[in-house]
């Protein structure tokens, strides 16, 4: 089922245009990664995507998704990495876009945030001080944050930036997890393309524009993908 469609859609600051007629889609169950270099116009997407940055041109359309809908997990910036608070309280926090008007967590919340601890497998951690922890540790934390809002979205913007090459393969394979078993639909905006040829089912390749679209196998043997991967080696 088509859950997003994207149809020639263009984003500017001030006039000037930073991203150009990007068409794509993402059906339930995807999980499609979003690469390209630095400034290339990765995170401006995800802002649109999220509804916190109208295109110029072009339409973005949900099917059946609500801003309470969809998971998201920023960039972290070192501020975020020193918050003083608990684990449970942090991953408890996301629910609060589906607890409307109500003034505290009911049962139902808590036992949501319970389940997503067991999930992430996190669980030992629950008494913790989030600023305790490992980065690893602190991602995972803040994807069952995310899963809080019980998601049938999920969009991740660099989630394995300042994390070591294990931690990072472990991440790839809990979000793999989480799309294979749960049925999770994930976008995931990266510069590690490595990660997204093993993990991810369809490319978008951003530069300013779209240099691609489609599935991992056509990308390795599309132009910008024989660029990205081997630097233009097309033996």
């Amino acid at each position: 089922m088509l859950i997003v469609l994207c149809k020639h859609i263009s984003f500017a600051y001030d006039a000037a245009i930073v991203l150009r007629d990007i068409s794509f889609s993402v059906e339930q169950g995807d999980y499609l990664c979003i690469v390209g270099e630095n400034g290339s116009g990765k995170s401006t997407l995800v802002k649109g995507l999220l509804g916190l940055m109208p295109p110029v041109q072009g339409t973005i359309m949900m099917n059946n998704i609500r801003p309470h809908d969809i998971g998201f997990l920023p960039q972290q910036k070192a501020v975020q990495k020193d918050f003083p608070a608990g684990v449970f309280e942090v991953v408890l926090s996301g629910r609060l876009s589906s607890r409307g008007i109500r003034p505290f967590y009911n049962r139902e919340d808590k036992g949501i945030a319970e389940e997503n601890l067991k999930r992430l497998g996190i669980e030992d951690l629950r008494s913790r001080s989030y600023r305790e922890l490992s980065g690893g540790q602190q991602q995972r934390v803040l994807i069952a944050r995310a899963l809080c809002t019980s998601p049938k979205l999920l969009i991740l913007d660099e989630p394995a930036a300042g994390l070591d090459p294990v931690v990072t393969a472990d991440l790839y394979r809990l979000l793999s997890a989480l799309n294979h078993e749960y049925g999770l639909t994930i976008i995931m905006v990266s510069h590690d393309i490595s990660g997204a040829m093993s993990f991810a089912n369809r490319i978008l390749h951003l530069n300013h524009e779209q240099l691609f679209f489609g599935s991992i196998e056509e990308y390795r043997y599309s132009e910008p993908g024989k660029q990205f991967l081997y630097g233009g080696n097309n033996d």
